[in-house]
């Protein structure tokens, strides 16, 4: 979405476009939920902070004087939020599971399949709780579906636009050190064609 077209719907919701704001609701809540899980909170208050992020919107519409940017003003008040709920909490919940690969449909799943992707993702999970916590940030937040702009996850992030291809990168091949080094292959299966 351009600059102009976010400052006509930004302009439109100020006067009262329903229309308009659920543009932008659609166009941007992915993002802060990825913002909010790369923080790790669990669902009621990743949704809490994601909510608060579009009430501050709401309030400051008249504000927003560089309209190209409210991805990242969104992730930033976003991100904020995660930190506030985190103090406040004490403690750091960790994000529910979500699919990290998808394997494609075949003709049929095998009775066991069900259970061997639940093993598979526990693996993976697993393995992903060992790559360095930025490392994981980044890559919960380029998980978003849309994928958000990297100008967004800059801000999000706190780190240069220019370093987040390098290190979602380095982030991954850490990822698949790991995982060449178990029984898990691009199926699921171990490398002599079953699980133990």
């Amino acid at each position: 979405m351009t600059g102009e077209e976010v400052a006509r719907l930004l302009a439109r919701a100020r006067d009262g476009d329903q229309t308009a704001w659920d543009t932008l609701v659609a166009a941007y809540t992915n993002l802060l939920w990825s913002v909010a899980r790369a923080h790790r909170l669990d669902t009621a208050d990743a949704g809490d902070a994601v909510q608060t992020a579009w009430l501050r919107l709401l309030e400051n519409l008249d504000r927003i004087q560089e309209p190209e940017r409210i991805g990242a003003w969104l992730s930033t008040t976003t991100r904020r939020e995660c930190l506030r709920i985190l103090r406040r909490s004490g403690r750091v919940v960790a994000a529910d599971d979500e699919m990290l690969v998808r394997l494609p449909d075949t003709a049929g799943p095998a009775v066991d399949a069900g259970l061997l992707l639940e093993e598979r993702d526990a693996e993976l999970w697993r393995l992903f709780e060992q790559i360095p916590e930025r490392c994981r940030r980044l890559l919960r937040v380029l998980m978003a579906d849309p994928p958000p702009a990297y100008a967004d996850v800059a801000v999000a992030l706190d780190m240069p636009i220019g370093s987040i291809g390098p290190t979602r990168a380095r982030c991954l091949e850490r990822l698949r050190g790991l995982l060449e080094g178990t029984a898990l292959t691009h199926d699921g299966l171990s490398a002599e064609g079953d699980r133990p």
